[in-house]
């Protein structure tokens, strides 16, 4: 498997924010997203073996599988089985645009195209939102547990605000959404 990083912190975004997790990042993504702001070209190559034995070291027992595109790796099957058995919770935040193990515990899906997504029931919708997109679709083409509004940083300060206004008028007026914070980014933790 080629991994960027593995590391122990609080997630940061979803149902789960708050929640101490063991991030398995891995490395690639099938999509240029311009406003991506991890950066995942890096990384080794490991075997599965080794990444388990990396995120059994720490304490949490919640695997996050985030990258770049998890899905990608082709031993993600036996990731997600080798993390089961020692005893992890396993989300996964994914594009959507390749089919998935159904051993994962939590998936969230966040679609960048339509087209191109395969993965049309996650347990949690994310969506990056702009300020100004048509919601809709996402409401009827997907089947979700949970509809996550998350504002995009722009990395400009003004405009982020302006996002976030839009973002909350919009729950407020659709309640079946509910907003999204990168909480990790206010606290300064990874």
């Amino acid at each position: 498997m080629r991994i960027n990083e593995i590391f122990c912190s609080v997630q940061g975004e979803g149902v789960f924010t708050g929640t101490p997790s063991v991030f398995i990042r891995t490395s690639g993504c099938n999509l240029r997203c311009p406003f991506c702001d991890t950066r995942h070209a890096d990384g080794e190559e490991m075997s599965v073996e080794a990444v388990v034995a990396r995120a059994a070291s720490f304490r949490p027992r919640h695997a996050v599988l985030t990258g770049g595109e998890p899905s990608l790796q082709r031993e993600l099957p036996q990731l997600v089985e080798g993390l089961h058995r020692e005893g992890f919770f396993v989300q996964i935040e994914t594009n959507g645009t390749r089919p998935l193990p159904p051993s994962i515990n939590w998936v969230t899906c966040s679609p960048k195209s339509m087209d191109s997504t395969v993965v049309r029931r996650p347990h949690e919708l994310k969506v990056v939102y702009q300020g100004n997109e048509d919601l809709t679709p996402y409401e009827r083409e997907f089947e979700a547990q949970v509809y996550c509004l998350q504002p995009c940083d722009t990395g400009n300060a003004e405009r982020n605000a302006t996002v976030l206004r839009a973002a909350v008028a919009y729950v407020l007026g659709h309640p079946r959404w509910r907003l999204s914070l990168q909480t990790h980014k206010l606290i300064g933790v990874r």
